[in-house]
């Protein structure tokens, strides 16, 4: 394998680990927002979980929306696949940091670094 095929490898896998951190985000913030494992994950009180439901799930959604892209962008045609990953990966980074800066610094590492990451090797390629 030579270098340019194991970077291509690196942005696939990366990218791929990034979409199903969406997925599981979609999955715990639609359905498992108001459960024992979501106050005790968001470190919320059930009234305040209860609260918020309906716009956890709005997000859980969008970020179900981000990982369908990503997926798009490991099948996508190859002028399609690489601006489509530049795209998403960028969006989830700069959503990363905003949520960082005004929710709770844990969205630095749980989702803009890994995006992070996965964007340069892309850029790298």
């Amino acid at each position: 394998m030579g270098e340019t095929d194991a970077m291509v490898l690196a942005s696939q896998v990366l990218t791929g680990l990034v979409a199903a951190l969406h997925v599981y985000f979609l999955v715990l913030e639609m359905f498992l927002w108001t459960t024992p494992f979501g106050q005790k994950t968001f470190k919320r009180s059930a009234a305040d979980q209860e609260a918020t439901k309906i716009l956890a799930a709005n997000q859980g959604l969008y970020n179900g929306f981000l990982a369908a892209g990503l997926v798009w962008s490991l099948f996508a045609t190859e002028g399609l696949a690489i601006p489509l990953r530049v795209f998403f990966l960028a969006c989830i980074v700069i959503a990363g940091l905003y949520g960082a800066a005004t929710a709770a610094k844990s969205i630095l590492f749980v989702q803009a670094i890994p995006a992070a990451a996965a964007l340069a090797i892309t850029l790298a390629m």
